[in-house]
């Protein structure tokens, strides 16, 4: 408990069993984690054998791989139903440092935002912790231009270090965004439309071997995904479109997933 508040880490895994201890054993130390929840998609290595040896973990296993955005849905969906308050999501790769959650957590259960993100460029740690040269340019000109069409004024939009409110999950219709990595993306959007207020904190990141990434090709897809996104969001504003990514604001998600706010795997 964090402030009478339950604290949920959620790790979507996929071929982590190389990093999965350490990151672990980092989370542990910060003892604000009241449950920590591995989601598996359908790993080829031995995740699933690492994480099931792990004190206090509970294992979800997607038997063929469905996504990063798939994962998430699952992961959301298992933290709410676990009673979870707060929802802070931490890759098991240990490409972020779990040191970073006990001040995520604050942020929440303070009421100050109900969201945070860790942000790599914040602090100049992206080129630092080894990020490829192509990927940071990138991501700053993504960034640029989603920051125009969302009216926003974020960091960056692509780390995979989050924390959420129960109320924010509850509030989003998860289930109709995608199962691939923009998913991340348009749940940004999607917080950002529904009013919500987003915190960044400095976050050191670490590229090696181990540390998951996308390709070039996957990147490229991952960055149309993120425009079209931020154009839906500003076309929707203007009343010109009414994608289902962007209800109109004040409604709550659909009778199907309204339990848990982000629906049933797909």
């Amino acid at each position: 408990m964090y402030r009478d508040k339950k604290v949920v880490v959620v790790m979507p895994a996929y071929n982590a069993a190389k990093t999965l201890r350490r990151t672990y054993a980092e989370v542990r130390e910060q003892q604000v984690a009241d449950t920590i929840i591995l989601v598996d998609d359908g790993s080829q290595d031995e995740t699933v054998r690492v994480a099931a040896q792990l004190e206090g973990v509970q294992v979800h296993v997607h038997e063929q791989n469905k996504g990063y955005g798939a994962n998430q849905k699952t992961c959301y969906r298992l933290a709410l139903e676990a009673g979870a308050d707060i929802v802070i999501m931490i890759h098991p790769d240990y490409q972020y440092t779990p040191k970073l959650i006990p001040a995520m957590a604050a942020i929440i259960a303070s009421g100050l935002h109900p969201c945070v993100l860790g942000s790599r460029i914040l602090g100049g740690y992206a080129l630092e912790g080894g990020m490829p040269l192509w990927k940071y340019l990138s991501n700053r000109a993504l960034t640029l231009a989603e920051n125009l069409l969302l009216g926003a004024k974020l960091s960056e939009y692509h780390t995979g270090y989050r924390a959420f409110s129960r109320e924010i999950l509850l509030r989003l219709d998860l289930a109709d965004n995608s199962d691939d990595f923009v998913f991340d993306n348009q749940m940004l959007a999607q917080i950002l439309w529904h009013g919500f207020t987003i915190a960044e904190i400095s976050c050191p990141t670490n590229y090696f071997p181990e540390a998951s990434s996308i390709n070039l090709r996957r990147s490229v897809s991952y960055g149309l995904g993120c425009l079209r996104t931020a154009l839906l969001f500003r076309l929707a504003r203007a009343g010109l479109l009414r994608p289902r990514l962007f209800r109109p604001v004040g409604t709550t998600a659909p009778t199907r997933s309204r339990e848990v706010g982000v629906g049933q795997p797909r």
